[in-house]
């Protein structure tokens, strides 16, 4: 078994925002990162598809500030890189840089992904870096062989400019998905967030030092993908096949 954990989502570096999330219950939404290029309108993903979502999450936290549960007006009018799509269980990325090692991932792998969240109440972390779902890999393609009726299935297939290396992993359903809570698993520690060093213990390790979980131009993978199965089933995740349920 191999795993990877990756970021995932919008953050301040891509976006200028944070998803909202509450540490009391650990609900959040999911809001990807911006779609850098065009899309044809047939397969666009504007990020009005996630306005009913910000709008269910804010009437059930009436003092939230308009800030924390409004998308920036840079966004609003912008498309939406929505990988990984958690309705149909994908996951694109670049096949000859970042997303190199996924190419040959297979049943058995996993790849667990996380976010960076902004809590509406009060709380220790400025931001909750959370795990956000997980996929049960059943198999790896590249783009190249992606058909066009499946076009619409991934961000790195949605686009115009397609490239034909990138990798698009496809997860096993009933066994993957978008976590209905999120799992906090981060602190602020040595001037950046890491993974706490008790889930870190726990977890088997992550290949990046000390649990680094801000964004690296490399993924980092899970030193006992085992270990991390056996702690994340003990938090009782729940999986849907949703975005934002």
């Amino acid at each position: 078994m191999r795993g990877y954990l990756i970021r995932i989502g919008v953050d301040q570096a891509f976006g200028g925002w944070n998803a909202p999330m509450n540490p009391e219950t650990n609900e959040f939404v999911y809001v990807p990162i911006p779609e850098s290029r065009p899309m044809p309108t047939e397969l666009a993903t504007p990020y009005t598809l996630v306005l009913a979502a910000l709008g269910r999450f804010e009437q059930k936290h009436p003092l939230a500030t308009p800030r924390q549960v409004h998308l920036p007006r840079n966004l609003v009018p912008a498309n939406m890189h929505l990988d990984p799509d958690f309705q149909h269980l994908t996951y694109g990325d670049s096949g000859i840089r970042r997303g190199k090692g996924l190419t040959d991932l297979g049943p058995d792998d996993v790849v667990v992904f996380y976010s960076g969240l902004k809590p509406v109440v009060a709380c220790a972390h400025r931001l909750v870096y959370a795990l956000v779902g997980l996929y049960r890999v059943a198999e790896a393609v590249r783009v190249h062989s992606v058909h066009p009726p499946r076009w619409s299935e991934n961000a790195h297939t949605r686009c115009v400019d397609r490239e034909s290396s990138d990798v698009i992993l496809r997860a096993k359903p009933g066994l993957s998905g978008r976590l209905k809570q999120c799992i906090p698993i981060g602190e602020f520690r040595d001037r950046a967030y890491r993974v706490e060093r008790g889930i870190l213990a726990d977890c088997g390790g992550l290949s990046c030092r000390d649990g680094y979980l801000q964004r690296s131009a490399v993924l980092p993978t899970l030193l006992d993908p085992e270990s991390f199965m056996q702690w994340f089933e003990s938090q009782a995740p729940e999986l849907v096949t949703s975005n934002n349920p």
